[in-house]
């Protein structure tokens, strides 16, 4: 993260910020997550490219992140004569909502840790150059 935390804090964020933020999801990112939001079936990687006007690798590659970090599912479809496709759907609000804020609670923890280490090491300084 390139700004400061109160920078940060100071912006107007919204909801889909939080991809970019906890995730380190890119604008391509936000856009094939809506795309899949919005549509009223489960899309393939080809569907995805041309719905956000981009290459099918490129696609792919966001489809690939989007599924990492849990925001979004694969699910395998059998073709009858023999050979599948794969489709993806978002993952359940709740979930990914729940996993963001195990995410931040972590976040938070770790930030407790520091900040406690911090005071331990320049009270420590100031005490013995007084």
């Amino acid at each position: 993260m390139s700004d400061s935390m109160s920078e940060y804090l100071s912006q107007d964020m919204q909801c889909e910020g939080l991809l970019e933020c906890m995730h380190g999801l890119k604008e391509l990112d936000k856009e094939v997550f809506l795309e899949l939001t919005d549509a009223e079936e489960p899309l393939t990687v080809d569907d995805i490219a041309e719905a956000v006007d981009r290459e099918r690798s490129t696609a792919y590659r966001s489809v690939q992140r989007l599924l990492q970090s849990g925001f979004i599912q694969k699910e395998q479809v059998n073709y009858e004569q023999g050979g599948y496709y794969h489709v993806y759907r978002p993952t359940d609000p709740d979930r990914i909502a729940d996993d963001m804020q195990r995410l931040l609670n972590d976040w938070y923890a770790k930030m407790g840790q520091l900040i406690t280490q911090f005071r331990d090491q320049y009270e420590e300084r100031a005490v013995s150059e007084n």
